[in-house]
């Protein structure tokens, strides 16, 4: 199995669960990519979009983790998927932990902003984690993404944005879904 960890929007340095993920898999001798994303304080969509889908090319993940502003990347590439001949391969799964809204309005990150709704996410498995206080997104507008993708839909209880400041450094429960057999 190859492992794609997507961070959001400044990254996911340690003491974040994904960069805690990154070292479990490798410790556990999985094949990781935890790539830096350009520019990460600033990003810009269409650099991340070039980064990736070179990453995606090359490295070929069977399994992408994507956390907060990867979420709407991933969203962006799905869409732009659909009109390049040469698709990207459907992943095994894709876990999408922390999306925000797709109608964020935040001027750091104003290139992602509205994102779409691809038809297709790429994924035969989709699992959705989400807060239930998560500052970016709604539950409503959360239901109503994994409803419109027929996807998995899990809420945490008072988790905020489920990243290290909300206390999700070292997490096991996704440690063991993404390193699961399918």
């Amino acid at each position: 199995m190859r492992f794609l960890i997507l961070h959001g929007w400044g990254g996911s340095d340690t003491p974040h669960w994904q960069a805690e993920l990154a070292a479990h898999i490798a410790r556990h001798y999985g094949t990781v990519s935890f790539p830096l994303l350009d520019n990460c304080h600033f990003p810009n969509k269409n650099r991340w979009l070039k980064q990736v889908r070179e990453i995606l090319e090359t490295f070929k993940p069977d399994t992408v983790v994507c956390h907060s502003l990867a979420n709407t990347l991933w969203f962006w590439l799905c869409e732009e998927e659909e009109k390049r001949e040469n698709k990207i391969k459907s992943m095994e799964r894709l876990f999408m932990v922390s999306p925000p809204s797709l109608k964020t309005q935040e001027k750091t990150i104003k290139t992602f902003f509205p994102a779409p709704m691809p038809k297709s996410l790429y994924a035969k498995k989709i699992e959705m984690i989400v807060s239930d206080n998560d500052p970016w997104i709604t539950l409503d507008e959360a239901t109503q993404i994994a409803t419109h993708y027929h996807i998995s839909l899990t809420t945490l209880h008072n988790a905020g944005h489920i990243n290290d400041k909300s206390g999700y450094g070292k997490w096991e429960w996704i440690e063991k879904m993404v390193m699961e057999k399918r």
